[in-house]
């Protein structure tokens, strides 16, 4: 991919087929990134959609996965015709990510059972906690393997008829290649993965068996689940019925190569170049999570903390929070809103501009405002429901500047209760890479997380792109290995993708670090009102 075509113009490099996809099922928008021979985008698509409540379960319907998959790549077209004249009809390497996690059960037909249970789920509590206990390993309620067991707990009728499992970004790429596989960071949110052999734990996979029959389940785990390769390994092409499921106008050509399907996590970690032991990220978005890869086991098992692994297989310890951006994005709606009945139309940007510019000039501490941003289940602090709150005493001081400085802390507040575990572990990161929309505005969300962390934040001028542009890059990985095969990712990334890359680093400060400090311990002395809520409301 890299150096053969860099004498070429973007409509030559789209016209010709040697352009790069990848395509990210997010929380709330998919996401396509076009890439060329420098990982530059030339273009992107989006659909913007949403999970639905459906008897008490977050999900999202197939239809909405396929229609979704259709108005993204369309969009990506249009805007590949308006921007450079030309219309893709065929790619060099396409990849597929998504929302790692969650519960996709299709039977012998390849029917889905029930609908999909995604990751925001918080129903899985008593197999989750069976499984941690059988394997002595945090399984956390997201993965695949809890739902999974749950639904044999409770007896439901569809267990009987389960043929396969998968991952949303697993079922999207079985549809576009006809191949039923998994990168290894997707997979290790299915069923935690044995990195030595890079395939799912042996002994974790016969104690789940003697469990699973004994209530009922016929067969074994590992036929159920997909098969897990690394990152550039051969994951299958585009079918002709692939082809024509992305581009029903018929004139997107079969053949191209995909990489494995990985999960956000994964891809977050090559768009922030952490795929090596001792770097991390951090990523925001509907949820957040940081990622650090490690070079040894930890000492203890830790409820806070999942093991998962880099998409080449490494372990990482990931803490996971169900809730990060989403309740800032329903304020920065309403200030929108009140500057529209005001006469003054403001882009989104620059809602966000102006709201996380004056969460700078906030008290350290808040202020004394504390927020909690939980709009889903929080299994980090023990909360089965979300209650988006915002708590002050009549001596606080509420002003723009707090208010805004208090939500952002609260995006980061549970990431830094677990990231304290790993500290408490040893665990040392020199530096952390954080990517998400929230970063497109210069420091402020930078600032308060290297405040919250206490380690310096680099964002890179790729951070904006995230997910969908690093599955593009994996996608372009897997195109590199064919003529290049001993070339770890790792040596990938760093000698092609960013080795001019720029990046902006930000210490933290002092005295937002003991503001912060403040702020958290206050946070964890209200979330007592969160339990109240819950039971209140």
């Amino acid at each position: 991919m890299t150096g053969h075509h860099i004498g070429m113009s973007a409509p030559e490099v789209i016209g010709s087929g040697r352009a790069v996809l990848g395509i990210e099922f997010g929380s709330t928008n998919i996401k396509a990134s076009l890439i060329g021979p420098n990982h530059e985008q030339l273009a992107s698509g989006q659909h913007a959609w949403e999970n639905q409540f459906v008897d008490r379960r977050w999900t999202y319907s197939r239809e909405a996965i396929v229609n979704g998959l259709q108005e993204c790549f369309a969009n990506l077209v249009n805007e590949c015709e308006q921007q450079y004249s030309v219309r893709p009809t065929n790619f060099a390497s396409i990849g597929i990510s998504a929302m790692m996690h969650g519960y996709l059960a299709f039977d012998d037909a390849g029917q889905l059972l029930v609908p999909f249970r995604t990751w925001r789920n918080t129903s899985t509590e008593r197999a989750a906690e069976a499984l941690s206990k059988a394997f002595e390993f945090n399984v956390p309620q997201r993965w695949s393997v809890a739902h999974y067991y749950q639904a044999l707990l409770d007896n439901e009728e569809h267990v009987a008829e389960v043929a396969s499992l998968n991952t949303l970004a697993g079922f999207v790429h079985q549809q576009l290649t006809g191949r039923r596989v998994l990168g290894a960071g997707d997979a290790s949110g299915m069923f935690p993965l044995d990195s030595s052999v890079l395939g799912y734990d042996t002994k974790f996979l016969a104690t789940f068996d003697s469990l699973a029959q004994s209530l009922g389940a016929t067969g074994t785990l590992a036929e159920l689940l997909p098969e897990v390769l690394p990152a550039g390994a051969d994951a299958g092409s585009l079918t002709a019925q692939g082809a024509l499921l992305l581009d029903p106008s018929g004139q997107l050509q079969p053949g191209a190569q995909c990489c494995p399907p990985e999960g956000d996590a994964g891809t977050g970690m090559v768009a922030t170049n952490s795929v090596a032991p001792h770097t991390a990220n951090v990523s925001v978005g509907t949820s957040i999570f940081s990622m650090v890869v490690l070079d040894a086991a930890l000492r203890e098992v830790h409820p806070e903390i999942d093991i998962v692994t880099t998409p080449t297989g490494d372990p990482v310890a990931m803490v996971h929070c169900n809730n990060g951006a989403s309740e800032l994005a329903s304020w920065a709606s309403v200030f929108g809103q009140f500057a529209s009945a005001l006469g003054q139309q403001a882009s989104d940007d620059e809602v966000y501009q102006a709201l996380l510019t004056s969460a700078l000039d906030g008290a350290a501490d808040g202020g004394g405002l504390v927020a909690y941003n939980y709009l889903s289940g929080e299994p980090v602090t023990g909360l089965t429901e979300g209650r988006p709150l915002l708590v002050r005493t009549p001596d606080s001081t509420l002003n723009l500047a707090n208010f805004m400085r208090t939500q952002v802390y609260s995006m980061f507040a549970t990431l830094s209760v677990g990231m304290k575990i790993l500290g408490s572990e040893g665990v040392k990161i020199q530096k952390m890479f954080a990517h998400g929309g929230i970063f497109r505005t210069a420091q402020a969300a930078q600032r308060l997380l290297a405040a919250a962390l206490n380690v310096p934040v680099s964002v890179g001028s790729t951070a904006q792109h995230g997910g969908p542009w690093g599955i593009a890059v994996l996608a372009a990985y897997r195109h590199y290995v064919g003529t290049n095969p001993t070339v770890s990712l790792a040596e990938y990334l760093n000698s092609q993708v960013f080795a001019d890359a720029q990046l902006d680093e930000v210490s933290p400060l002092p005295q937002d670090v003991a503001g912060y400090a403040d702020y958290l311990n206050s946070y964890r002395a209200g979330l007592a009102i969160e339990h109240a809520a819950i039971k209140a409301i």
